[in-house]
């Protein structure tokens, strides 16, 4: 090594790519590790979660290596490292977990209880989610690598399909997991709200699950077509603010079986306004009774830039009370990834599910990231990946 560079979180709408130190087989506060692994990084996306640190909306502080979405090749192994070998290609949950305490043993491992000293949960590159550095890098540290990677069994196989395998870190699961929570099947009516990579990485599970239609809502005009090119039923949120008519205008009834919060709390409302509980009332109304709503879309507990106090520490006006009177069911909380990379997996590399095309996935190299951040601020309808080192380039040649 000696080489390595990552993505550095600056502060609010600046980051920049540095020379960082070497990854070592330790833990944030130092303790040394022998269960994990070194990757060299194959790939790593930019996350809409990523973007709300850069914005400013959190508490992250300047200097964060940034970047939780992760694919590599296992370049150093930890003496206690048993299932992976020097050379593997390999998918790293962006969920950092033991598989040892109660949670991960219950395959919640969006939860752990031993990552994080400050709450339950980590993750590689965020804030408040135990110190582990992020993976928009040259190199990376995996730590309890045994429980955590996913080898691809082969791995010309995974290069010739690494832009669709790359999605299987974060955002893939993530949209698969609001899709189960919502409790999408045969025949399902869907709606998800927003058209960004997590939004049509729900709309793809959704179609996968069965679901009769699929619609996404949003107000952004180059995401909605690309909704629609890639099959879905886009509903243009700028019309008005009557959600139920929208829907009724494509399934006849003002009211669907599954509602997926693809947005989170930033949020706006018709008239470009944010209002950071509007999906979580409009989920409540327009889903029918005994119906379901899955929420991956991130929620904070703390929000600097909210626009009232209560939002500053997490709390939103929300109108419960037509959710409990309608025995909807509600879940939220980060994706538990390794309960679904491994199946979703299969389906890419059976063809079952083209998901690089269906988000746009747009490679480019990790030294153009500050554009990449920029563009996706501004809504492009892409999701960026990063080649740290010309790796996808390469492969996309072949």
């Amino acid at each position: 090594m000696g080489d390595n560079r990552g993505v550095v979180y600056l502060g609010p709408n600046k980051v920049e790519v540095q020379d960082i130190d070497d990854p070592k087989m330790q833990s944030p506060d130092g303790r040394k590790i022998e269960h994990g692994v070194i990757l060299k990084v194959v790939s790593t996306n930019i996350c809409g979660s990523d973007q709300h640190m850069v914005r400013g909306r959190t508490t992250a502080a300047p200097g964060l290596v940034l970047g939780h979405e992760i694919t590599g090749e296992v370049f150093e192994i930890g003496s206690d490292v048993e299932m992976v070998s020097k050379g593997d290609l390999v998918s790293v949950p962006f969920n950092v977990a033991c598989g040892r305490c109660r949670t991960c043993r219950e395959q919640n491992s969006g939860v752990c209880l031993t990552v994080n000293p400050s709450r339950p949960g980590g993750a590689y590159g965020y804030v408040d989610m135990g110190g582990w550095i992020g993976g928009q890098s040259r190199y990376v540290l995996v730590p309890y690598a045994d429980f955590n990677l996913l080898r691809f069994p082969d791995k010309a196989q995974a290069m010739a399909r690494i832009r669709d395998l790359t999605m299987l870190t974060d955002i893939l699961p993530t949209g698969f997991h609001g899709a189960v929570t919502a409790k999408v099947g045969v025949g399902s009516t869907v709606y998800i709200a927003g058209a960004g990579p997590v939004g049509l990485a729900a709309a793809a599970s959704a179609r996968i699950l069965g679901a009769a239609v699929v619609m996404i809502g949003d107000m952004n005009p180059a995401r909605l077509a690309h909704a629609k090119k890639v099959g879905f039923e886009p509903i243009d949120l700028t019309q008005h603010d009557r959600l139920g008519e929208l829907i009724e205008h494509v399934v006849g009834i003002p009211e669907v079986d599954s509602f997926i919060d693809a947005v989170g709390f930033e949020a706006k409302g018709h008239g470009g306004a944010e209002q950071p509980a509007v999906i979580l009332n409009q989920a409540m109304a327009v889903t029918r009774a005994a119906g379901a709503i899955g929420i991956p879309g991130l929620y904070v507990t703390e929000d600097p830039g909210a626009v009232d106090e209560a939002g500053k520490t997490g709390n939103l006006s929300l109108r419960f009370g037509q959710g409990w009177a309608k025995s909807q069911s509600l879940h939220t909380g980060q994706t538990p990834t390794l309960r679904y990379n491994r199946q979703l997996m299969q389906a890419i590399l059976h063809g079952r599910l083209p998901i690089a095309d269906i988000v746009n996935a747009t490679v480019i190299s990790l030294e153009d990231a500050a554009a990449g951040y920029a563009d996706f601020d501004k809504g492009a309808a892409k999701k960026f990946v990063l080649d740290p080192h010309g790796l996808l380039g390469a492969a996309e040649a072949a």
